[in-house]
């Protein structure tokens, strides 16, 4: 079976006009398919100019993510039958540059996921012949759900902060630094401190949790910053109380 669905799909071509519009797309769209089958059948069959970006098809490489009616969601995770009662609005991610049609910008992204050093830290690399450093079960535990993050920028298009003060480090790049603080693997907490719990760091966040709510692979960003908020007025009553104690 099948589904005839209308798709007003954003576009903007800078070197036609300055300004955006919608150019609607009626598919007959099988039961199986995703809104990223439909907007290959666009562009393989309809209308070669439109432009997004995909890759894996499989909610892994996260490049697929798009507004839809308003939503932010990976369209190779989002069913067109799901919309047979109406019009479905494609956009690009909110609160991102347009460089075409669906496509964004994700320079700031990526240079705030860069920003917070998201590698493990050592003061000190024990010789290679010594082993690997070991960790308990419950050590993984502590920062795994983290690792889960697949740099959609979902969250980013979700988060109001981001929204209207956009030098917020945001809801991923405090997850994945956050990530990296537990791990008990790493010694760098002192490095990512002015980006993590600097002005434009966790404090900004106001726990509305659109960030988890739209996350594809169920990462907690709005409660790992909650951890973060935690961890660091633990850290200021130390060294405030107990000055001794953090040095």
């Amino acid at each position: 079976m099948s589904t005839r669905v209308a798709l007003e799909v954003f576009r903007y071509r800078p070197e036609e006009s300055e300004e955006p519009t919608f150019q609607t797309y009626e598919v007959d769209c099988p039961d199986d398919w995703v809104l990223l089958d439909a907007l290959n059948h666009i562009k393989n069959e309809i209308d070669g100019t439109l432009s997004f970006r995909w890759s894996c098809r499989m909610g892994v490489c996260g490049s697929c993510g798009m507004n839809v009616n308003g939503d932010p969601v990976l369209t190779c995770a989002t069913y067109c039958k799901d919309f047979a009662d109406g019009p479905v609005r494609i956009e690009p991610l909110a609160h991102f540059p347009v460089i075409r049609d669906l496509v964004v910008d994700s320079t700031d992204f990526m240079d705030k996921i860069e920003s917070v050093k998201p590698w493990i830290i050592r003061e000190d690399e024990k010789p290679l012949e010594e082993g690997e450093y070991l960790q308990s079960p419950g050590e993984l535990l502590d920062f795994k759900q983290y690792t889960l993050c697949i740099n959609c920028m979902l969250c980013y298009a979700a988060c109001p902060i981001y929204s209207r003060h956009n030098v917020f480090a945001g809801p991923a790049a405090l997850a994945i630094g956050q990530r990296y603080n537990l791990d008990s693997r790493d010694e760098g907490e002192e490095d990512r401190r002015d980006v993590i719990f600097g002005p434009e760091g966790v404090w900004e966040c106001t726990f509305v949790g659109d960030c988890t709510r739209v996350c594809p692979k169920h990462v907690d960003p709005a409660g790992a910053i909650q951890q973060a908020k935690a961890r660091h007025l633990a850290w200021w009553a130390k060294k405030v109380l107990m000055p001794w104690g953090t040095k």
